[in-house]
């Protein structure tokens, strides 16, 4: 018996969901701006017209990587810095990033013990002013010591600010806040877990990690870097080491920038109007000479170009020496391997340090594919013992970056992230000798060919590692 074929109401229906579904995918990606690889957007659309009830859903929840824009934007130009030819400085003013600016004091955190101790110096020095800003905040350990410090600089008259992540503090509970409002500081939440998925905002993630002390004065301070604050970022738990990361912090003129993008964030989480940026001492103090300050480059849904991914892309295409990577998550799109491997065919030394094993299993599957490549193509790649959480990139003596982004698509594309570009040459040697210092317990990365199942599994990571 030949069963009966579909109802043709239900098959009308099924068009006019499939119908819908894509008109919400062109509305999303033509009058919002949302630019997408041809692969991101050829694998939404099959999506779509395939599986419509799940996808539209998935859509509205992950789909979704820059705010929505004006529809001209003002073409970016670089001002012009002194006559020196930096082309790292330049090429991140031309990303509508701020200019070169003087810092002091940088310390680079040799251990989690240092870095903390670092993070409470900053805390107990601050007079006027204390934002932070953190993807995690753990309850326990390092978390609970900072919100007891920030309680106590709350009730000495401090005004502290505190930002978190919606989907860090799912990952693991923040402490109590209460006495941290009752001593009179001001919280918010960046992007609540299943807020306003219709904006688009669900699915994008405050990643950066930031400590403001006295913003706007002489004594300015900021603490910056790749760790989250928990126990395994600084000194580990019972049966297990920390984690190896790198922080940083500093002084001067340059942590008006780290400020300026915390008043953004503070303005956006809280639904607020950004304010006029106020003039500050710093800001009379001109431009500094480009080879010898740094720069604040933010990337994210609230910028209009993808910031860290361009600049690494254009640096890796500049440099004529050397190459250095740390990142905890290696899975780059074809754009960014494809100039790390041609970098490392006309013969320049790319070094990369990954975790021999880091946190996320999914992530070291899928980069397999990448590591492989790279390794064909003459790149060094360093297999770190325990989990190694740092991000750092460095070009030949031109530009040290480091910051929170990793070197992932969802970090790249996705994420509000945070990095930081030094130029002096002193400076960029000291991130060079802490790469080359972890390098030294580290092992040789051997390829080797995948079976079909891996095969397969590596490719489906990556296209679900877009999103997820």
């Amino acid at each position: 018996m030949i069963p009966d074929p579909l109802p043709s109401h239900w098959l009308t229906m099924h068009g006019l969901v499939v119908s819908v579904a894509l008109l919400v995918y062109v509305f999303n990606t033509h009058v919002l701006r949302q630019r997408r690889p041809p692969a991101s957007a050829i694998a939404w659309v099959l999506f779509i017209v395939l599986l419509p009830y799940v996808a539209l859903p998935a859509f509205l929840l992950l789909g979704a990587r820059k705010l929505a824009r004006p529809s001209t934007i003002a073409p970016a130009v670089a001002r012009p810095l002194a006559d020196d030819g930096h082309w790292a400085a330049a090429t991140i003013v031309s990303l509508r990033q701020p200019a070169p600016a003087a810092y002091r004091a940088l310390q680079l955190h040799r251990d989690g013990q240092h870095a903390l101790e670092a993070l409470m110096r900053t805390i107990e020095g601050a007079q006027s002013t204390l934002d932070l800003c953190t993807f995690i905040l753990g309850r326990d350990g390092p978390g609970q010591m900072v919100v007891d410090r920030l309680v106590a600089k709350a009730e000495q008259g401090v005004r502290v600010r505190l930002m978190l992540d919606g989907m860090g503090s799912l990952m693991q509970r923040p402490p109590k806040l209460v006495s941290l409002m009752r001593a009179g500081a001001e919280f918010a939440r960046f992007v609540p877990p299943l807020h306003s998925p219709i904006r688009g905002r669900t699915n994008l993630r405050d990643h950066r990690k930031m400590l403001i002390a006295d913003a706007g004065l002489p004594s300015a301070h900021l603490w910056c870097g790749g760790r989250n604050l928990a126990p395994e970022y600084f000194m580990g738990s019972p049966g297990q080491a920390p984690w190896r990361d790198l922080s940083f912090d500093l002084g001067g003129a340059f942590v008006q920038q780290a400020s300026d993008l915390f008043e953004h964030d503070w303005s956006f989480a809280r639904g607020i109007p950004v304010p006029p940026r106020t003039m500050h001492e710093s800001d009379n103090a001109g431009p500094a000479h480009s080879a010898d300050g740094a720069q604040l480059v933010a990337s994210g849904p609230d910028q209009a170009d993808d910031t860290v991914l361009a600049l690494l892309l254009t640096a890796a295409y500049r440099a004529r020496a050397r190459i250095v990577l740390a990142t905890p998550y290696f899975v780059p799109d074809a754009a960014l391997l494809m100039a790390l491997c041609l970098a490392a065919r006309r013969g320049v030394a790319v070094d990369l340090l990954v975790p021999a094993r880091s946190n996320h299993r999914l992530s070291d599957v899928a980069r397999g594919r990448a590591l492989r490549l790279l390794a064909l193509a003459g790149g060094r790649i360093w297999l770190a013992p325990g989990m190694m959480h740092a991000k750092l990139a460095v070009f030949d003596d031109t530009m040290a970056l480091s910051g929170s982004a990793n070197l992932d698509s969802r970090s790249l594309f996705l994420n509000y992230e945070l990095m930081c570009a030094f130029h002096r040459a002193p400076d960029v040697q000291r991130f060079s000798d802490w790469f080359e210092q972890e390098c030294t317990t580290a092992q040789p990365y051997v390829a080797k060919a995948p079976g079909l199942v891996r095969d397969i599994a590596e490719g489906m990571l990556l296209w679900l590692g877009f999103q997820l």
